[in-house]
């Protein structure tokens, strides 16, 4: 999954949040360094990737791009899945999705130290261009996908995937929905796992 599904996977827990954002950035065991609840939060991560990179719903929608870009593949899937959380996002809060990305930002600016330094610099970026928000529109996902694909050099012409969520989109939004009813249940799960440890 991508930043917004991480982040709401969290369970309005700040620390868990932070942990759960980060986790990509924090290699092997290099978590213990943190506190205990932001180590629960990179565990959690973890444990997510997991289960989605094995789910057979993901991988469904991983299969339908696989030809046009190979092991990018899952990565445009989760970009993907995260628009149709955006847009779908009164299904799933009672908060608005303005108002918990808002939230979300004063909470690593508030925090700004104790993220990784490529994090730090990810930061204004993400913020300045609300990409959060953004997910929510296909244009906002057209600039996230060409964003990826220059950081690839244009080896991986994500940017072209727009083609494909346009053309099987219902099919890929009712893959998303599916898969997060019991993403939502597992994470629940494993996180109350962890801080029973």
């Amino acid at each position: 999954m991508n930043f917004l599904a991480h982040i709401y996977l969290s369970q309005n827990d700040d620390e868990i949040t932070i942990g759960n954002f980060i986790a990509d950035s924090i290699r092997g065991k290099k978590y213990k360094k943190y506190p205990p609840k932001v180590q629960q939060g990179i565990l959690l991560h973890r444990h997510i990737d997991t289960f989605t990179d094995a789910h057979p719903t993901v991988r469904q929608s991983t299969k339908r791009l696989h030809k046009n870009y190979s092991h990018y593949s899952s990565v445009i899937v989760d970009i993907l899945y995260d628009h149709f959380l955006a847009k779908n996002w009164t299904t799933y809060s009672d908060v608005p999705l303005e108002t918990f990305v808002n939230d979300f930002y004063h909470l690593l600016e508030d925090h700004f130290e104790m993220l990784p330094e490529n994090v730090q610099r990810l930061l204004p970026h993400m913020i300045h261009d609300n990409w959060l928000v953004s997910y929510a529109s296909i244009e906002g996902i057209t600039k996230v996908l060409e964003g990826m694909n220059r950081r690839t050099q244009n080896r991986s012409k994500m940017n072209l995937a727009v083609v494909e969520l346009k053309e099987f989109y219902d099919e890929f939004e009712a893959e998303f929905t599916s898969f997060f009813e019991e993403l939502i249940a597992f994470s629940n799960q494993k996180l109350n796992e962890l801080q029973h440890e």
